[in-house]
């Protein structure tokens, strides 16, 4: 065997396969980048960083929105590589690419909005300034490969910040093209660049470097952990989000059809965070809930992610479905639809109705098309299940009446909640969890803010006769 290049030990992939999971064929290869790979990015990046801040805010604005178009009018190669990288369906993927383009619009937006204050102080002037970080690394997942990289990378951009982004290891190909295309739209070399690798590796790397003072991670709450731990040494700023076993929280008023919606939880074959995976129905409602579900996933239509009729795709890999088949015994009590045969990593969508509220079923993140189905009798009955769960992501409450909205919206302990809707994340609204799904939020108004440092600045009005030293 040849030695390893430089920078890379014996047991670090010198490349990563990319396969498409609706048919476990190689889509393509990328060569994997090493620490030492990791170490060069940052060097190149703190260069490109301060050309970038030196920028007017003006000029900074438009080139997010050059790359904003960019992004528009390559929308459909985008999609199309989405739906072989990650087997996500024809139109989720559209809407993937089009959230990129938005998401970048909006934060060109921030760029000169990106405001200090004036504080009223005695003997002077004193304003604050929002300054850039530096260098951000973002650690984008396999779920949403191209909205959750933007999440990261459209604020931190627009307040003048470079960005090293670490794609999953199974999705690095759309990344990769968006990098391209913002070079391409006129934003500065080395500005934003792609690292693929293993996390082991490229991750730890970026996570340990001394000048990359922020991280964005969006994965597991074990590597979240870990992510936070190695961060801590180096006093690192960490925003994580990791995960959830949403509810879904339905009254015996509520519009059952919309309410017991099955994509509420097969959306990306359920390889969603926030998917209300725990469906919490009043017993007066229950057994006609049963009837709804069941019908809706008979209806399902699971098959090629590229046919534009298809409307749930595969899991991701073989290892995840494996995982989504531990939680699911061939003779558990469910409510099943159909997935194909053959090649690819099918599971069909699936409602557990025989589950205990304690079960792994009902308390950990499956992440696969499964929901497990509990009833409740009351509203205290439904806040408590609710809440009995170490995550706090997201959720939703069905009901007509107005004041039971309002009271189990304040008692749920999640971060984003929708009354009446399934709804849970827009870029123009604050994002993340409570409990064990996270620290931090992204998007919103104040998105760009979680990307600088404030530094505060007086100045003295005295002359210099009269001023007191110590003051």
């Amino acid at each position: 065997m040849s030695p390893a290049p430089p920078g890379f030990s014996e047991h670090e992939p010198r490349e990563l396969r990319v396969l498409n999971p609706a048919t476990e064929e190689t889509v393509a290869t990328v060569p994997a980048a090493s620490a030492a790979d990791v170490d060069a990015a940052v060097v190149r990046a703190v260069r490109a960083q301060e050309r970038w801040a030196a920028l007017a805010p003006g000029d900074r604005a438009r080139l997010l929105r050059r790359f904003a178009t960019a992004v528009d009018s390559h929308v459909e190669e985008l999609a199309r590589l989405e739906v072989r990288e990650a087997g996500h369906t024809l139109g989720n993927a559209r809407w993937e690419a089009g959230n990129v383009r938005d998401l970048l619009d909006y934060a060109a937006g921030g760029v000169e909005r990106l405001t200090g204050r004036q504080i009223p102080v005695a003997g002077g002037l004193d304003v604050t300034l929002l300054e850039p970080l530096g260098v951000v690394g973002v650690i984008a997942p396999w779920n949403f490969p191209m909205p959750i990289a933007a999440w990261g990378t459209a604020p931190a951009l627009a307040a003048g910040n470079a960005v090293l982004l670490k794609p999953a290891e199974t999705t690095p190909l759309t990344a990769l093209r968006l990098a391209e295309l913002a070079l391409a739209a006129g934003l500065p070399e080395h500005l934003f660049q792609v690292l693929p690798g293993p996390g082991p590796v490229t991750g730890r790397a970026l996570v340990r470097h001394p000048d990359v003072p922020k991280v964005v991670f969006t994965g597991s709450a074990a590597v979240g952990r870990s992510v936070l731990a190695e961060g801590s040494a180096l006093l690192k700023r960490v925003t994580l989000e990791l995960g959830g076993k949403s509810p879904n929280v339905v009254f015996a008023d509520a519009d059952l059809p919309a309410a017991l919606d099955p994509f509420s939880f097969l959306d990306n074959a359920g390889q969603d965070c926030c998917a209300r995976t725990r469906i919490l129905v009043q017993r007066e409602v229950f057994d006609q809930a049963r009837e709804i579900l069941a019908d809706a996933l008979a209806a399902v239509v699971v098959g090629d992610p590229a046919d534009d009729r298809t409307q749930m795709g595969p899991l991701i890999s073989a290892r995840q479905l494996d995982r989504v088949r531990s939680y699911v015994p061939e003779d558990a009590p469910a409510l099943r639809g159909a997935a194909p045969d053959g090649p690819g990593f099918w599971f069909p969508p699936t409602v557990l109705t025989g589950e205990r509220s304690d079960s792994r079923a009902a308390r950990e993140e499956i992440f696969g098309p499964v929901a497990v189905l509990l009833p409740f009798r009351d509203e205290q009955d439904a806040i408590r299940l609710a809440n009995d769960t170490p995550h706090g992501l997201s959720g939703s409450i069905w009901t007509w009446d107005l004041g039971r909205a309002l009271r189990v919206s304040a008692a749920v302990r999640a971060g984003n909640l929708s009354v009446n809707s399934h709804s849970s994340v827009r870029y123009s609204t604050p994002f993340g969890g409570f409990k064990q799904s996270g620290i931090g939020r992204e998007l919103g108004p104040d998105a760009l803010t979680a990307f600088t440092e404030t530094k505060n600045v007086f100045i003295s009005s005295a002359s210099s006769s009269t001023e007191d030293p110590a003051q």
